[in-house]
Formats: C-alpha cells, sequence, structure tokens
C-alpha cells in the first residue's frame, strides 16, 4: 500500500486531497495544526511552522511520521498554508515569520528529512501553490511572495532531486473553501461575481484540486517533474480592463 503524507489535512482543500488519495488506496497521514475527530485517516496535530527550531518535539513529530509511513514514503504533499491579507505598510516581522516558516520552509524541511523514505519509494513532492504566486493583488505581498518563493523551490528542487524524486506544484485559483466563503460573509453578490468572472463560470470545488495533486503523486505523471500546473478555471488568461466587459 502506497503512503502519502499530507500537511493542513483538516482543512478545506486538505480534507480533500486526503480523502481522494485515501479512496485511491493510499494510507494517508494527515498533519495539522488543528486537532480534528472522526476522520478517517491518521492526524498527528503538529504546527509546521515550528520545523526550523528543529528541537525535541521537532525530533519527535519525524519520529513518528517515520514509523507511521513504515520505511518509504510514496507522496509527500506540502498544501499547508497561512494567509495573512494586509497593506504593505502594516506587514510585521512575526507576519513574515509565520508566513515564510509555514508556506515556504516547512515543505522544504520535510522534504529534506524524508528524502531517505521517498527515494526508498521512488516517490513525489506535490506543493501546493496558488495562482498568487505569478497573479496576485493589492495586499497580499505575504501570500503572494511565499507562493512564488514555493514555485521557485519546485522548480530547483526537481532538479536536485532527480531522479529519484519527482517534484511538481499545483496553483489553484478561488477554490470553494470555509475560508474562502469566511471572506465574502454578508456579501453573496462578490461571491457570485468572483465565480462569473471564471471563464468556466465558477470557482473551484476542492475536489477538483486533490485530483490534480493524485494526478502528479503517482504513475501516471511519471514523467513529469519541475512542472507547474495552473487549476484556475482560466481565470490566468483574463485581462480585466475597468468599465469594460
Amino acid at each position: 500500500m502506497p503512503t502519502a503524507l499530507i500537511t493542513g489535512a483538516a482543512g478545506g482543500i486538505g480534507r480533500s486531497i486526503c480523502e481522494v488519495f485515501l479512496r485511491e488506496g493510499y494510507k494517508v497521514i494527515g498533519v495539522d495544526c488543528r486537532e480534528t475527530a472522526g476522520l478517517p485517516y491518521e492526524l498527528i496535530k503538529y504546527d509546521i511552522s515550528t520545523l526550523g527550531r528543529a528541537d525535541a518535539s521537532c525530533d519527535e513529530f519525524f519520529s513518528k511520521v517515520g514509523t507511521l509511513a513504515g520505511g518509504r514514503l510514496d507522496s509527500l504533499v506540502n498544501n499547508a498554508a497561512v494567509q495573512i491579507i494586509k497593506p504593505a505598510g502594516d506587514i510585521s516581522r512575526a507576519d513574515w515569520e509565520i508566513t515564510l516558516n509555514t508556506n515556504l520552509l516547512a515543505p522544504f524541511w520535510l522534504t529534506q528529512r524524508f528524502l531517505p523514505l521517498l527515494k526508498a519509494a521512488k516517490g513525489s513532492v506535490v506543493n501546493i501553490a496558488s495562482i498568487h504566486a505569478s497573479l496576485t493583488k493589492k495586499e497580499f505581498t505575504l501570500y503572494s511572495t511565499s507562493k512564488g518563493a514555493l514555485v521557485s523551490l519546485t522548480r530547483a528542487l526537481a532538479l536536485d532531486l532527480a531522479p529519484d524524486i519527482r517534484v511538481n506544484a499545483v496553483l489553484p485559483a478561488a477554490t470553494d473553501t470555509e475560508m474562502l466563503r469566511d471572506g465574502f460573509k454578508g456579501d453573496p453578490e462578490g461571491f457570485r461575481q468572483l465565480g462569473e468572472y471564471h471563464p468556466l463560470g465558477r470557482i473551484a470545488q476542492t475536489e477538483e484540486i486533490a485530483r490534480v495533486a493524485l494526478f502528479l503523486a503517482g504513475p501516471q505523471s511519471s514523467f513529469m517533474t519541475g512542472n507547474v500546473i495552473n487549476v484556475d478555471g482560466g481565470i490566468g488568461g483574463c485581462l480585466h480592463d475597468p468599465g469594460r466587459n
């Protein structure tokens, strides 16, 4: 049975990734800083933003994952992320630290630590980046910078780790999660317009992102590494001119 380690496993996209991998026969090891009961897969409660400290709790976490993986890791899906939206003038050092530690450095530390397990399985790393890696908007400096760097990390690691390990990235656009809907509380018209602005006429469902992650993790994508896959409903090709349709 193949094994997958998936971060951000209690959130919208993360939970769908876990469920899709589980249905496809993977042993799923989920990681999240939130404790969630009743899930059909193993969930380790751990804050991956602290991985750079390399302290006793970090060693304990790595040891637990290694034991559960049983000597091989077929897929590492780096999905966990924080999104802090602020004007540039209000961004603090703490904002940068939590954003980069979670969105960029944790994927690196996880990949580095589990290199032996990934090599043993000729495994795959899938980084869940964002459309904000290449197209962004005001007040997304923290998030877009971290996701752009994650795409660069993906390409660099793909070269460093070939031919034993493949590394690819998924760039979702707006996806129907609780976090997204919370941002549109009291603004149903804005939420409707967001969907309509995508050429496909809607935003993504979490399972649609999960299925792309599954594809990149598995043998169907065996000749793909260093690739960046946009899952954006066509919005990446839109040029918005104010006052024009």
